[in-house]
């Protein structure tokens, strides 16, 4: 009987230190499961971005992947034609996801700024990398690539010594001759505007008028299709943005590269005003939800390894003074630009597309 009641004894103690261990276990295993849970929650921290965006490109959705690599936040991309972005966004209002609005041209973020779009930025890192020039007087944009707006010619047709500035495009010995796009193109627009800064009005419109006397044909097309129109014999002399050249000479397209190899840069008005220069750019949205990660993407595109991506890669200008143009674009050589803050190519729009429409260019 003492026995019976001896093992019934040791078998009770067995159980208790038994229950003992395992609520040891359970102890560890939860804490186990909070430290994955802290990581998880700060995994989830880092948190989205919402793009709007009107490039296309595979080398942005390189650098988009580098960002969510390094941060942790997501970058969740919207694409589509720049205008209609601008529209989604004054239709969606405070309820957009948007928390990032990117597009070609300073003319499109300064009509997002105006449409109350956009948001100022207070970010050192931004003013640090991007000159003062290349954003909006009141932060709201900042530039992330340049391209210049040049003249391309038939070396075998034209003396370079005629095109050495936009101005000689609108002179008589020029008649049609001009390939250039239509009023409808905010390149030309901005073109124009920035000629309304630098020269007046009246100079604007004159040059406008003298261009639409030149054209050799309607205005039709893209900046490539001007380039092929002077392969194909339609004219002998175009304007279009360098990025365009350099896309096309480095195109799978055979005819493309053979069109571009057989055409030469004229970077204009190198003795006057400078050649003309504009952006690509970004602002954060007035709708957006995750700002400071919408900063964090801005700042992180401005830094000096995306600059120089983006200009190996899709063959546009550096806006980040410190960073160095691919090595084609080298090749092309240095050129002064035009000395006026982009701004004002938004602020002269409307009256840049009134000259043009008021001269007849279609």
């Amino acid at each position: 009987m003492k026995k019976a009641w001896y093992l019934f004894g040791l078998a009770l103690i067995l159980a208790i230190l038994t229950a003992c261990g395992n609520s040891g276990d359970e102890e560890t295993t939860t804490e186990e499961n909070d430290s994955s849970d802290d990581s998880a929650a700060t995994e989830e921290s880092a948190g989205e971005v919402n793009l709007y965006t009107g490039r296309h490109y595979e080398t942005d959705q390189a650098l988009y992947d580098q960002f969510t690599e390094e941060t942790g936040i997501e970058v969740n991309v919207i694409q589509g034609k720049d205008d209609e972005l601008i529209a989604r966004l004054e239709r969606e209002g405070v309820a957009s996801e948007a928390d990032v609005f990117m597009t070609a041209d300073a003319g499109r973020l300064h009509r997002a700024k105006d449409l109350e779009l956009l948001q100022p930025i207070e970010s050192d890192t931004l003013n640090e990398n991007i000159p003062e020039n290349l954003r909006d007087t009141d932060n709201q944009w900042y530039g992330l690539t340049k391209r210049a707006r040049v003249i391309v010619y038939d070396p075998e047709k034209v003396d370079a010594e005629e095109i050495q500035t936009y101005e000689s495009l609108a002179e008589e010995n020029m008649a049609g001759r001009v390939l250039i796009r239509s009023s409808e193109n905010i390149y030309n627009q901005s073109l124009v505007a920035s000629m309304i800064a630098l020269e007046g009005e009246e100079a604007a419109k004159e040059w406008s008028e003298g261009i639409v006397n030149n054209m050799a044909r309607d205005p039709e097309g893209g900046d490539r299709d001007q380039a092929k129109g002077i392969a194909a014999g339609e004219g002998d002399v175009a304007v279009m943005n360098t990025y365009y050249l350099g896309q096309m000479l480095n195109s799978e397209d055979e005819e493309e590269v053979k069109v571009a190899e057989g055409l030469e840069i004229v970077f204009p008005n190198q003795d006057t005003t400078g050649t003309h220069v504009n952006i690509s750019g970004a602002g954060v949205t007035a709708s957006s939800k995750n700002t400071e990660n919408a900063q964090k993407f801005i700042e992180f595109l401005s830094s000096e390894e995306a600059q120089a991506e983006f200009s190996e890669a899709n063959y546009e200008y550096p806006a980040n003074a410190n960073v160095e143009a691919s090595e084609l674009l080298q090749s092309w050589g240095e050129f002064k630009e035009q000395d006026i803050n982009l701004t004002e190519l938004g602020e002269n729009n409307a009256r840049a597309l009134q000259i043009m429409n008021e001269v007849g260019w279609k």
